[in-house]
Parts: structure tokens; sequence; C-alpha cells
């Protein structure tokens, strides 16, 4: 099911290593040398360099990751780190496939040399979005069941465990997001 969440703002905030956040006022030959520092560091750099920045629920929550199929794996364990932190134990398992499937799709499809990773949470939801530079909004395909090891079953899989899902056309690309329901502890 696709649908289209209200309130939840269209932040175009990246976090890009020497260059803070991009400015529109930014060279061309800045955000370039920006970008080619971030596409050198390994996928460990990238871990050490982000831990513990999704999990601060008080500051803009979205790094930047090369669009590379190594920012996968990142992106899982970023994640697993920020729902560890808020005690979302219950969503671990989820969380880390959804998301592996929204990097992967976003790597395999978007021309763009990054993506962009956002965690929130709101009372009762958490949401993932992978943010990306095309503008080419994502279409579910339900087709025969093919074998495991075929691609084309990432959406049907993020339909499938999401609570919802869908995809919003940004300023500059588009976000692809999974939400899933938080059982609050009372």
């Amino acid at each position: 099911m696709m649908v289209r969440m209200a309130g939840w703002g269209e932040t175009d905030q990246s976090s890009v290593p020497g260059a803070g956040v991009v400015a529109e006022s930014a060279s061309w030959i800045d955000v370039q040398g920006a970008l080619s520092a971030l596409e050198r560091l390994s996928s460990r750099e990238l871990r050490e360099m982000y831990s513990g920045r999704l999990c601060d629920q008080s500051a803009p929550n979205e790094v930047r990751l090369p669009s590379r199929p190594e920012s996968g794996p990142v992106a899982r364990k970023l994640v697993l780190d920020v729902l560890e932190s808020w005690d979302l134990h219950q969503l671990l398992e989820a969380g880390e496939l959804l998301t592996s499937e929204l990097v992967s799709n976003a790597v395999r499809h978007a021309a763009g040399r990054t993506i962009g990773l956002h965690v929130s949470r709101k009372p009762g939801w958490l949401r993932i979005e992978v943010r990306d530079s095309s503008r080419a909004l994502p279409c579910m395909i339900l087709a025969e069941a093919r074998p495991v090891n075929e691609r084309g079953r990432g959406l049907k899989i993020v339909d499938d465990l999401a609570d919802r899902w869908g995809a919003d056309l940004l300023p500059r690309g588009k976000g692809v997001w999974f939400e899933l329901r938080v059982r609050e502890r009372h």
C-alpha cells in the first residue's frame, strides 16, 4: 500500500564530510570536493563517522552515504544502532531488512553520487527514509513469484512487512520511506 503522510516535512539537509550542511551559496568545486571525500571513505570509516549521529532525536537525523553497494551494510548497521539506542528491539529485524531494500533500490536505480538515510520517530511510529537524486518514483510490480535469487522483490517485501510506506518528491529528488508501528510501553 503506497500512501503519503502529511506532516512529515521535506528537509533537504545533507551531512557531507568537510562541507557541513551544503549551503545554496556553496561553490560547485566545494561540493564536488566534499562528495569526493565522502566517496573515498571506507565502510568502516563511514560507520565510525556517523556512529550515534542518527540516535539524537533532537537533531536532524540524516546522514549521506555514497551511492554504492557497500553502503547497504553501513545503513543497516546505523539503523540497528538507532533502534537499539531508542529501545526498539522488537523492530530490529524488520528495520534492518527494510532499510536494506530501500538502500539497494536507491543505489541500483538512482544515478546520484550519494543517498540520504533519515530516521525519525513520532508517537507510535518509526520512520526510515532513503533519499536519492532521482525524481522517478518507485513502483511495485506484482508478477509471478520468481526464484529467491532474482531481483525485483524489494518493494513487495517492503509492502508486506511495513505498516505503511510511500515515496515523496523532494526539491532535489525523492524520498522513499517506510513506517513501523511502535508499541509504546506504559
